[in-house]
C-alpha cells in the first residue's frame, strides 16, 4: 500500500468521518489519525489477489482503522466527561445556542440537512456506524460486517433499527438540548 493508493478514497473517509463525527475538525483529525496508523501499518496490508471492485479492500480496511480508531476517541471522550459533569453541561448549552441559531435559516434544504445530522447524532452509535457504512458508504452487509467485526445478522438488525429510527427523528420537532423539561401549556 503506497499514498498513490489511498489518494482515490480520501474524499470518502472524510465525508465518513465528518458523519461519524459531526465536526468539521475533528473529522480531519480522525482521518489524519487513521492515515498515519495506516502508513504505520502499511506493512501489515495484504491486497487480495481478485478483487471484483477495485480499491474496495484497501477502503474497507481503512474504514476499520478509522472506525477503531473512533471508537477509542470515544471511549476517551466518555471517560473525561464522567470526569467532568460540569463541562459536559457546558458543551450541551454551547451546542443548543448553536443549534437554535441554524434554524432560523430560510433554505428549506438547509433545514432538511440540519435535522439529518441533529436525527444521525441523536442514534445510538452503533447504528448510527451501521447506517453510514451501508447507506453512505456503499458497502455490502457483510463488508460492512467485517469493518464493525460483527456478524451480518447483527448488522442487517442494526440496520433496520437504525432507519426506522432516524425515521422517527426526522419526523420529531427539534428539542432544545438544554436538559430543561418542555413546556406545558395550561388553560
Amino acid at each position: 500500500m503506497t499514498l498513490d493508493d489511498t489518494l482515490p478514497h480520501l474524499p470518502r473517509l472524510r465525508r465518513h468521518a465528518r458523519l461519524l463525527t459531526g465536526d468539521a475538525s475533528r473529522a480531519d483529525d480522525l482521518l489524519q489519525d487513521t492515515l498515519e496508523q495506516a502508513a504505520r501499518k502499511s506493512h501489515l496490508w495484504e491486497a487480495p489477489s481478485v478483487e471484483r471492485v477495485p480499491g474496495a479492500a484497501l477502503r474497507a480496511w481503512l474504514l476499520t482503522l478509522m472506525h477503531r480508531r473512533f471508537l477509542n476517541q470515544w471511549r476517551e471522550e466518555q471517560a473525561h466527561r464522567q470526569e467532568s459533569l460540569d463541562e459536559s453541561h457546558e458543551l450541551q448549552v454551547l451546542h443548543a445556542s448553536q443549534e437554535s441559531r441554524w434554524q432560523h435559516r430560510p433554505h428549506e434544504q438547509l433545514q432538511l440537512r440540519l435535522d439529518l445530522e441533529r436525527g444521525l447524532a441523536a442514534l445510538p452509535l452503533a447504528a448510527r456506524e451501521v447506517l453510514l457504512l451501508v447507506c453512505v458508504e456503499e458497502l455490502s452487509y457483510e463488508a460492512a460486517a467485517q469493518v464493525l467485526e460483527v456478524p451480518v445478522g447483527t448488522v442487517m438488525s442494526r440496520l433496520s433499527r437504525a432507519r426506522e429510527r432516524l425515521r422517527v427523528l426526522m419526523n420529531e420537532p427539534a428539542r432544545p438540548v438544554t436538559g430543561a423539561p418542555a413546556l406545558r401549556v395550561v388553560k
